[in-house]
């Protein structure tokens, strides 16, 4: 039997504007998209496609939820100073929340296939509000963990990267690397804005409200989730951005649980799924399990004041936004295992230079470092999920959520083992220098994944 292949196109980022923006009708059969129109001298006024409102909602959304990422670095000290729990007990509970971030992904995925993208994730921010405003009650690290390890692990990963990769699947058929980069990007957007705040806040007035900010930034999203996201371009009548024709939404799926597992059972008999995995687990490591975790009290044990080293974090998300819709754009045009091996190869090198460049003081060679490193912090997202998406299809949003999970897991190690190594030998430097060391080696794990073969169409 022949097979027919849909030819895709650039569409303008305009829609008829004379069509109705029905939100609640779900169109059941295909039918041609509507034609974009311009506005011309005959005065017709133009609308930007509504897909790029819903990434808009998508990238307010993960920045208001931002926050909860940007608090674990500030907290090891005055956790430390008050409580007397260990730097590898707080570590403990940053691991929890990393693992848990990655883990919950895949699940949280099929279940926007079955319930939809807008619950799921109203859930997961009223489930973030919750863990961290409990955190002001504990008086035993159980409880840190239970609250910040448990309840925000599992409402961030509900709204993890795989987020992101749904809707960009679903809204977009062209520029989907670029939008990717954007919506990586809003994380680090939401670092940029959280980091200065917070730390001046735990500085000057103590942990306890710094931790209600977050609890509340992430409740202030849920109403504009809920009123703004739609679940699939058919709820309003459209064709995803760059399709020719409107695709039908598909029916809920049940079995989250069951599906999540059926497509990491099918992507584990692939060798690009270990190896994605596997870079992943170490971009994890080098970035939110080290960096993240314990750039600022790193930096405190050489002198910096904590405000300081939360500043230089800060530019780090400045450059990253740059770098990673940078990142976005360069995958819609080269091959991603390619830009894989270079994101991994630099990062390597930047963090064996670290160690000389800890300092009292901000210097002009620690201002390289920031910059350069904020540029490669989460570049490796859109070719990653471009990755999953050429061998995994359909399923790719899930299989992506498996990688993710192993990137926090990667993540959850370095966090623990970071502070562990902070305690047995009173410095930070053994744990840099071996992350550089795995940068490399992740650098040559992407060169050798194999690209799928271009599907032929069959002969009529």
């Amino acid at each position: 039997m022949a097979r027919s292949f849909r030819m895709l196109s650039f569409r303008p980022l305009v829609r008829d504007p004379g069509a109705p923006d029905a939100d609640d009708v779900t169109q059941t059969t295909p039918r041609p998209a509507r034609p974009a129109s311009r506005s011309g001298r005959g005065g017709r006024r133009t609308r930007i496609h509504r897909a790029w409102f819903v990434a808009l909602v998508t990238f307010v959304t993960i920045i208001g939820a931002a926050g909860f990422a940007s608090l674990p670095g500030l907290l090891i000290d005055p956790l430390h100073a008050e409580f007397g729990w260990s730097r590898g007990t707080i570590g403990f509970a940053a691991s929890v929340n990393l693992a848990l971030y990655g883990l919950t992904a895949p699940f949280a995925a099929a279940l926007m296939d079955r319930f939809g993208i807008r619950r799921v994730v109203a859930c997961a921010l009223t489930v973030i509000a919750t863990g961290a405003g409990l955190t002001v009650f504990m008086t035993e690290s159980w409880q840190l963990v239970l609250c910040w390890g448990v309840l925000v692990g599992l409402g961030s990963g509900s709204m993890a990267l795989a987020f992101a990769a749904t809707v960009t699947n679903r809204w977009f058929v062209a520029r989907r690397g670029l939008v990717t980069g954007i919506l990586t990007a809003a994380g680090a957007s939401g670092q940029l804005i959280f980091l200065p705040l917070l730390s001046w806040i735990v500085e000057h007035h103590g942990w306890r409200p710094a931790a209600l900010i977050v609890a509340a930034a992430a409740l202030a999203v849920v109403p504009f989730v809920w009123l703004l996201l739609r679940d699939h371009p058919a709820d309003v009548g459209l064709a995803a951005y760059g399709a020719q024709v409107c695709a039908p939404k598909p029916a809920p799926v049940s079995g989250a649980a069951r599906r999540a597992v059926k497509a990491l059972v099918n992507a584990a008999r692939t060798g690009p799924f270990w190896l994605l995995a596997g870079t992943f687990a170490i971009c994890g490591a080098s970035t939110n399990g080290l960096v993240k975790t314990h750039f600022v009290p790193a930096a405190h044990d050489h002198g910096m004041p904590v405000t300081a080293a939360a500043g230089l974090l800060a530019v780090i998300g400045v450059f990253d936004v740059v770098g990673t819709i940078a990142s976005g754009w360069f995958t819609d045009r080269f091959e991603a295992r390619r830009l894989l091996a270079v994101y991994y190869g630099l990062r390597g090198v930047s963090l064996m230079f670290l160690p000389m460049l800890m300092a009292p003081s901000v210097h002009p060679p620690m201002i390289f470092f920031i910059v350069f490193y904020g540029l490669d912090w989460v570049a490796t997202v859109p070719p990653t999920i471009a990755l999953c998406r050429e061998h995994y299809g359909d399923d790719s949003a899930i299989v992506f959520g498996w990688v993710l999970a192993s990137h926090q897991v990667g993540a959850a190690l370095v966090a623990f083992l970071g502070g562990v190594a902070r305690d047995a030998f009173g410095s930070y430097d053994l744990v840099w220098y071996a992350s550089g060391a795995l940068c490399a080696v992740a650098a040559l794990m992407a060169l050798i994944i194999r690209r799928r073969p271009a599907r032929i169409p069959a002969a009529v």
